[in-house]
């Protein structure tokens, strides 16, 4: 109110001021008066707010979201990042082509428990193959996508389905695993070639469900001239990260603890009671040593007995412990690696809105190809844990592609007449 008055005050000295000057020159009464008649009117224009230009306002709006992701790489940076991200594409194509190889030209591999191992590798080397290349050019470039919006809509379906088939894939793997250790007897007659092919198109087609919704309307992905990224649709974004993470890593926990539990009860299962007590053997001594001696080597008699009547048994219970070692390797893996991405994807739309993403492009890229190193550590686990494929993948590497089949026969062989000549060992 006060800045009104003062304004109202101003205007009336400059306005007679005017009207003098006016006088003083001799000026006609038509301008004088035509002149002093605008001076309201410029009086009220000047109170009044300037408009601000919507059109330019809204146009940057549009490409706040391009500018926000794209970040601008040094060449030195440039050249580190490429030869870190070319060496983790070319190291999991070489991983799962070893893997697909190994199981579909060796004959002792072939069985109908590796077909999901093989249904795994597959789904790692698509990611390879027509995921991480494009990936890689658009972080090369800063974050920018150069390869057109319809193409955009192809790589979003792409990258989801083949991450949530390995994903899913894990899941299967870790049900057969505890399947195969609590039911040895009824399992593995339902373990044919049939089921696990129906099992797997199953796993395919629930990925490729996910990346339905995009193409028909239902969530469409933020997708410009230079941004290409997944719908941030709150509905959409809950479906698909509960689908393609949540729910199958929930599974494998819960398998995972369950199979630790079977191994628990195995090792306290198998205690030999035929073992001298600390306690008893220092009674032992009797009035003469023959007593000794024919004590003793009745309790050898008793624990050879134990040895072969529970060999059977003990090789399930080994088998119990490394399964549970290998799919707790497996499950630690796959957590630490996708668990901060789908945790980031979760939370985007809440904290950015549904129309771009607000988050960091390096934290953004970080967590991405974090998730995608899964895909090339997997082969390795499973060579580890798995000794002809461990050989497999040592004759192939050194191009010893002759009579691999009897070498795993041999080593089997071997390895089955080290454990009859030395059973306390597998205790």
């Amino acid at each position: 109110m006060v800045i009104d008055i003062n304004s109202s005050h101003m205007h009336e000295n400059i306005r007679s001021y005017v009207i003098e000057e006016l006088k003083d020159h001799s000026t006609s009464i038509m301008i004088s008066g035509s002149f002093i008649s605008h001076l309201p009117k410029i009086h009220q224009d000047a109170t009044t707010a300037i408009p601000i230009p919507t059109s330019t306002f809204t146009s940057e709006n549009d490409t706040q979201c391009g500018e926000l992701m794209i970040h601008n790489y040094g060449h030195i940076e440039k050249l580190i990042i490429g030869a870190i991200l070319c060496l983790i594409t070319l190291l999991t194509i070489a991983g799962n082509c070893l893997v697909v190889i190994s199981v579909c030209f060796v004959k002792k591999l072939r069985q109908p428990s590796n077909y999901l191992i093989v249904s795994l590798a597959s789904a790692d080397l698509s990611v390879a193959i027509a995921v991480m290349p494009f990936v890689s050019v658009t972080d090369l470039i800063g974050g920018e996508w150069i390869f057109g919006q319809v193409f955009c809509n192809v790589f979003i379906a792409m990258d989801v389905m083949c991450c949530t088939a390995s994903i899913m894939t894990l899941c299967v793997i870790s049900i057969d695993r505890y399947l195969g250790i609590t039911r040895p007897l009824t399992y593995p007659v339902r373990q044919n070639g049939r089921c696990m092919a129906k099992m797997i198109i199953c796993v395919w087609l629930l990925s490729a469900s996910i990346t339905l919704p995009p193409l028909f309307g239902w969530a469409q992905n933020v997708n410009d001239d230079k941004v290409c990224l997944i719908s941030q649709d709150f509905g959409y974004t809950i479906y698909s990260t509960a689908v393609a993470f949540y729910i199958p890593m929930s599974v494998m926990l819960f398998m995972y603890y369950r199979i630790f539990k079977a191994a628990k009860r195995s090792a306290a299962k198998h205690k030999f009671t035929g073992f001298p007590r600390p306690e008893e053997s220092d009674g032992m001594i009797s009035a003469n040593g023959v007593g000794k001696v024919h004590k003793e080597s009745e309790e050898c008699s008793n624990l050879s007995k134990l040895l072969k009547n529970d060999r059977k048994n003990i090789s399930i219970f080994k088998r119990e412990q490394k399964a549970a070692t290998t799919l707790g390797i497996i499950v630690g893996a796959f957590t630490v690696c996708w668990l901060p991405f789908f945790i980031l994807s979760t939370a985007r739309p809440f904290i950015c809105g549904t129309e771009c993403s607000c988050i960091p492009l390096w934290l953004e890229r970080t967590f991405l190809w974090l998730g995608y190193a899964n895909s090339l550590i997997n082969p390795f686990i499973y060579a580890f844990f798995n000794r002809d494929l461990r050989t497999t993948y040592r004759n192939l590497l050194q191009c010893r592609y002759r009579n691999i089949n009897r070498k795993l026969s041999a080593a089997g062989m071997h390895e089955a007449l080290k454990l009859a000549e030395r059973p306390d060992h597998s205790l």
